[in-house]
């Protein structure tokens, strides 16, 4: 008896390291196969990506079947199980409803793609970063600080989405200026339209009409007469969102650099106080 049981032992332990280790090694060759065959055909990974992830469950469940059938106690209780499935279908079915509803996202994400490994995307939360991957469960997101963020699928179906890569990489960036009202408006905008074009990341997105019909390269707009300041917003693109992101603090920099140097004055709030003494000392003298 003693020695049935520790034969049965080694087998569960050698069938699950076994598992592991082809896993491991397939995961690895796969990950290496999709990466190259991704770049040399210019194919979405997506697809690729979700079925690495899918080896791991197909091992570990196929070794579990094979413990089953190699160990007749367990082939017994396997035949109980089946014949009480319905009643543990259920228990199972609420008991990890979170995770099915997790997984069927995932398939969701690998069919109708709302967005795709490498694709840059915000969620309403403000998170926001690039598709590192896509697993059955989860998906991978590295935000601009080099942080993964680990989202479940089924959170990410119930959300709104911003996708900045699904059709074109393009950013129209939005960068507000302020003035104070004794400033020139013509000669701020100027400013602010040579420092964006003077940028080596700055892309010119008209169209040739637009060219030929002498639109501006850099719309410049005021959008607001706030209480101690004119504000300007500046409409830029830029070929990515990291490339925008960089642009617009660099012409941030530039365009306060050359609003110190021609006069142009950037604006700080005024307060008024009056101390209760004075309006006394008022009141007294009339």
């Amino acid at each position: 008896m003693n020695n049935s049981y520790f034969y049965y032992g080694v087998l569960i332990l050698g069938t699950l390291l076994f598992a592991f280790i082809l896993s491991f090694i397939l995961r690895r060759l796969l990950n290496l196969i999709i990466i190259k065959s991704s770049k040399r055909l210019k194919a979405d990974p997506t697809n690729f990506s979700f079925l690495k992830n899918s080896v791991s469950i197909l091992i570990y469940s196929l070794a579990i079947i094979f413990i089953f059938l190699k160990i007749p106690y367990l082939r017994t209780l396997g035949t109980a199980l089946f014949a009480g499935a319905g009643i543990i279908a259920v228990v199972i079915g609420f008991a990890t409803q979170n995770a099915f509803a997790n997984i069927i996202s995932g398939i969701f994400i690998l069919i109708f793609k709302p967005f795709r490994v490498n694709d840059t995307i915000e969620f309403l939360n403000s998170t926001k970063g690039v598709v590192e991957e896509i697993t059955l469960r989860h998906t991978i997101i590295r935000n601009f600080e080099n942080r993964r963020v680990i989202i479940p699928n089924g959170n990410i179906s119930d959300d709104t989405i911003i996708n900045s890569s699904i059709l074109d990489q393009k950013i129209r960036m939005h960068i507000v200026f302020s003035i104070s009202y004794d400033s020139s408006i013509e000669k701020a905008t100027a400013i602010i339209r040579e420092e964006c074009m003077n940028h080596p990341d700055y892309l010119d997105n008209r169209t040739k009409e637009e060219k030929q019909n002498d639109n501006p390269a850099v719309l410049i707009r005021l959008i607001e007469l706030s209480d101690f300041a004119l504000n300007l917003k500046a409409y830029v693109w830029a070929k990515d969102n990291a490339t925008a992101y960089a642009l617009k603090c660099d012409v941030l920099k530039s365009a306060f650099d050359r609003f110190n140097k021609e006069g142009i004055e950037v604006p700080f709030p005024y307060r008024t106080i009056v101390y209760k003494n004075d309006i006394e000392q008022q009141k007294t003298s009339l």
